[in-house]
Order: C-alpha cells, then structure tokens, then sequence
C-alpha cells in the first residue's frame, strides 16, 4: 500500500472509486471507541438518570448527525476536504480564522483519546505512561502518513470487531443492577436535559470539519441522498450506542468514569491481551482522524502563502511535527478527565456551530453546491483572500455566545438568569444561518446593480 498522494488538492474523475455504503462503517468504527462510552458518562455526571440521559442522547445525536451528514454530502460532488472548502465562504486568506479554531479541537480530542487509552493500559503495560502514550502517537502517525485508504479498511475492520465486543458489552451492562428510578420521569431537569443535549449534538458536529475528506474520493455521480445516509446511520448508530453504554456502566460500576477503559476490560473479563488491544485499536483508529484533519489543515493553512508541493516526504515530515505536538499536550492534561472533557465538549460547540451554520448556508442556499474548485486555490479568484461577511458574522456570533454559555468554569448572565438554561448553541446556529444568508444576498444584489 501506497502514502496517499494527495492533500488537499482536487481529487481527478479518474481517481474516485468506492462507494457510499463504505461511510457506515466509517463513521460508525469512528465512534467505536473509549472516548464515545466516556461521553456518555457525561450526562449522568450532570445528575440525570438513565431515561433522561438515554433521551438527550438519542436526541442530541439524531439533531446533530444531520448537520454531519450535509458536510459529508458535499465530498463526491466538490472532491476537495471539508476545510479547504470553507475558503468559498471565508476566502482563501479568510479561512484561516476558524481553521485556528478547528486546529484546538483536533489537539483537544488527540488529548483525550490518548489519554483514555494509556490510562486502560497503564496496569498491562511495561514500559510506563509516558511510554504508552508516545507509541500511541507512533502508531497514528504511520496509519495517518498512509492515509485515506488504509484509514477506510482500518475503520471496515473496526466496525465488525465492535459489533461483536460492544455486543457482549451492552448484554452484560443491561444485566447488572442499576439504583431504583433511573428508568423513571422523574428528577427531569430542563437546564440539565438541554446541557446534555447539546453534548451529543456537538459531539457528533466534531465530525463535521473532516466529514467530507472521507467522501471526497467517491465517483462524483454518487448519489447525493445515499452519502448522506451512510454517513448519517453510521454516526448515529456508532454514537448512540457506546454513549448509551457509558449511561448504564456509570450507573451501574461505581468510580466507571475514573477509568473507562480498563473498567470496562475488567467488565469483559478481565486483562486479557486481546480486549486490551481492542481498545487500543479503537482509541488509535479515532485519533488517526484528528492526525489525519489536522495534517489538512495545516496544509490548508500554508498553502497561500507558499508554492507548497506535498510529496510523501513533506506529508511525513508535516504529520511527524503535529504528532510530536499532540503527543507533547497529553502531559499538561488535567488529572480529573472527565471535568475537563466536558468542558471540552461545551468549548467546541460554541466555535463549531457558527461556522457548521455558515457552511452549510452557504452550499445548500446561497450557492446551491455550485463552486469554482480551481478558484478555491486563487487568492486572485472569485472568493477573494477575505470574505469580511463571513468572518465578522463568525466572531460576532462568538461574542453573542457569551452571555448565553453555561459551563463549570464560566456561566453567562442570561443563562444565569435562566436557571442554568445555556441557549448559545440556539444562537450559534440560528445569527449566522439567518445574517450570513441576508448579507450575501444583500452583496449579491447591490454587484448586480453596478454591474
């Protein structure tokens, strides 16, 4: 198998192949992993019971997978990744801004992943922590230097493993006693039931700035409803499913969050080699995709300013630096996991959901999916170095986030106001959808006019 040779440039008809049903079982080994079941422990962490904390999650994932799958379904049809494409929205220059942004969530899942993984493993392995988590590191960097079609067979592989290991999983977890009332309606708390909602629906929105770099390599007459699908069963399935799994083992094994991976080894029977490298095949094969991304982006971030040809050296010597960088943040990660995780999870809505909104405008309303690939790669072309539209409703929708976030370590005053309701994923998505959409009409009318 061959280093992949393409960044982020166009992908050639003559080089698509596939076809969309292989997005299922990318997007659900995607979620098949530690990091997913943790997530599911952060709605019981928040005090709801196992109903409450099973609806917020089907919810949240059904809400936010659509908003996943509309990216998803941008690959066939424009063949370049997800965040070069938001250079038609932001400019070419312009587009460096949320890609900041995007770049802190690849760091911050990178983290978590690696760390779920080496604490599961800490009790087996010979060679310490710190050694764990720089053969993690090790590992992503070789299935990231490979690239798109290692990663699709890896994730193929993953998604059947799962099916049986998580299988077994969810049968013993169901079989263990769980306090009375957690199936019940009561203790329903709205500001706590919306909180959890809006973890799952930024979780499954963290796909949303590489979804489109796992399609982009399908034929472009790849019907548009079949990539949506795919994508959209596969993340919701995969992400329901090992949150659900997280609810129940949290209520049912006491201290489950303090270490879910080797927790749920234990649940399986024990240190057996072959559970313990299934987790670590889970945690690696997600990590591969924010190594993966955030090669992309920083690609996406230096191509303007320099003639940059990636050659399978220069791909090496690129993902060797950010490996490096992101197993060197593993250290500095907070001790209790899972605060810090949910405090991740609310921190990435608040920049995702603006820019989710304006793509998605932009490609299914202003611009109905038609774009101009080679002036994406122009400063000089119709999208321009900056799109001053794009980017000031970004940040002000940032600003206006503010008062409406509500975390542990900040909490707005109109969210104080209302009892702990945090609403900023409401304004996140509805400001920028409805200003973008009125301020580039209003552009595209007023250059009719004086032309």
């Amino acid at each position: 198998m061959k280093v992949e040779n393409r960044s982020i440039d166009f992908i050639p008809e003559g080089e698509r192949y596939g076809q969309a049903r292989s997005l299922f079982f990318v997007w659900f080994g995607a979620n098949a992993n530690i990091t997913t079941v943790a997530a599911g422990v952060l709605p019981i962490s928040l005090g709801l019971n196992l109903f409450w904390s099973a609806l917020s999650i089907l919810l949240g994932s059904m809400i936010g997978a659509l908003f996943m799958a509309s990216h998803s379904a941008q690959g066939p049809k424009l063949g370049i990744p997800q965040m070069i494409q938001s250079r038609a929205q932001f400019g070419v220059y312009g587009a460096i801004v949320p890609l900041l942004f995007v770049m802190l969530i690849y760091l911050g899942f990178f983290v978590s992943n690696t760390l779920l993984a080496a604490q599961a493993v800490a009790s087996a392995s010979p060679i310490g922590n710190g050694g764990n988590i720089v053969v993690l590191g090790a590992v992503c960097f070789l299935v990231a230097l490979f690239g798109y079609q290692l990663i699709h067979r890896l994730q193929k592989l993953l998604t059947l493993a799962s099916l049986g290991v998580f299988g077994i999983a969810t049968w013993l977890a169901l079989s263990l006693p769980v306090p009375a009332g957690q199936w019940s309606l009561e203790g329903f708390s709205l500001p706590t039931f919306l909180a959890s909602v809006s973890i799952a629906v930024t979780w499954q929105l963290s796909y949303a700035p590489y979804v489109a770099d796992y399609s982009r390599y399908l034929p472009t007459e790849t019907p548009t409803h079949q990539v949506f699908w795919y994508s959209y069963l596969g993340t919701v399935i995969g992400g329901s499913w090992m949150m659900l799994l997280g609810a129940v083992l949290a209520k049912a094994m006491a201290g489950f969050g303090d270490n879910v991976g080797l927790n749920l080894v234990g649940l399986l029977g024990g240190s057996t080699v072959l559970m313990f490298a299934f987790v670590l095949y889970g945690q690696i094969a997600i990590n591969v995709f924010n190594l993966y991304g955030a090669f992309m982006s920083t690609v996406t971030v230096i191509e303007p300013f320099t003639a940059l040809k990636v050659t399978a050296w220069v791909r090496a010597g690129l993902l060797l630096v950010i490996a490096a960088a992101a197993t060197g943040l593993c250290t500095l990660a907070q001790d209790d996991f899972i605060a810090f995780f949910l405090n991740f999870i609310f921190f990435m809505s608040y920049f995702l959901i603006p820019w989710t909104a304006i793509n998605l405008v932009d490609y299914y309303v202003v611009r109905k999916g038609v774009y101009r690939i080679e002036d994406i790669f122009r400063p000089s072309g119709i999208y321009g170095r900056v799109n001053g539209v794009a980017i000031g409703v970004f940040l002000v929708t940032i600003v206006l986030e503010v008062p409406f976030m509500n975390t542990s370590m900040y909490a707005g005053p109109i969210a104080t106001h209302l009892q702990g309701v945090d609403l900023a994923w409401a304004v996140g998505l509805i400001f920028p959808a409805l200003t973008y959409y009125w301020l580039m009409g209003r552009r595209k009318a007023l250059a009719g006019a004086c032309a």
